[in-house]
């Protein structure tokens, strides 16, 4: 897609990571730099909160940078990193005596579902707000989904991550990650009608001065005509 990342080669990814292992600070930074935007949503969608998602991401980051030694290249640097900041939000969930049952949940049928996009900003402060408000809207939406389908959810549409590399990364089958997929945008979907619903007698006003515009350009246009 188009705002996915080229990888460097591999020479220059090899030599990020000689220097990361010689605590390079340039080279350090480098790689939490490419790396952290995944890191903090995938922990987000975890932990669901922002702050001990960047806890969790800063912790991620000590273990992985003291263990860089123990990296081999079995898979990319930025799995490697993946699953390691899932396994310490996942702990941090258990002792949090919260117990996540990733296979409790019961497949679905498949059923799709989009997201209506809605248009950037052009600097019109209500549309602005109004887009802030439907930020906070699918934020609270996504955290309401279940765990196995918020992470699949996240790592699919957020990351734009592959079935192929979801599946291995969450150590699931690529059908599995379909259906939680599907199942996802249909309670999501579901979430955000409940939601939105009720609004959408509101949307594209004309009243206010757009209304007494609108009237007086016509009687001005009336008044030329007669």
């Amino acid at each position: 897609m188009a705002n996915r990342k080229v990888r460097a080669p591999l020479a220059v990814q090899d030599e990020l990571l000689a220097r990361a292992r010689r605590r390079e600070e340039a080279a350090v930074r480098t790689i939490i730099r490419d790396n952290n935007r995944r890191l903090f949503r995938l922990a987000r969608s975890i932990v669901k909160d922002d702050s001990e998602a960047e806890d969790v991401v800063q912790e991620a980051y000590v273990r992985a940078f003291t263990r860089l030694a123990e990296f081999r290249g079995e898979s990319s640097l930025s799995t490697w990193l993946t699953r390691i900041v899932i396994n310490e939000a996942l702990g941090r969930l258990r002792r949090r005596r919260i117990t996540v049952d990733w296979e409790s949940v019961a497949a679905a049928p498949a059923v799709e579902a989009q997201i209506i996009p809605f248009p950037a900003s052009q600097g019109d402060p209500e549309r602005t707000m109004a887009q802030r408000e439907i930020h906070h809207i699918l934020e609270r939406a996504i955290d309401a989904l279940p765990a196995p389908f918020r992470v699949v959810l996240v790592a699919r549409l957020v990351e734009e991550m592959s079935i192929e590399e979801t599946a291995a990364l969450l150590h699931l089958r690529p059908q599995t990650v379909k259906t939680r997929l599907h199942r996802a945008r249909r309670l999501l979907c579901d979430d955000l009608e409940r939601q939105v619903g009720p609004l959408l007698t509101d949307v594209f006003p004309f009243d206010g001065a757009r209304c007494e515009r609108m009237a007086d350009a016509v009687i001005v246009r009336l008044a030329i005509a007669g």
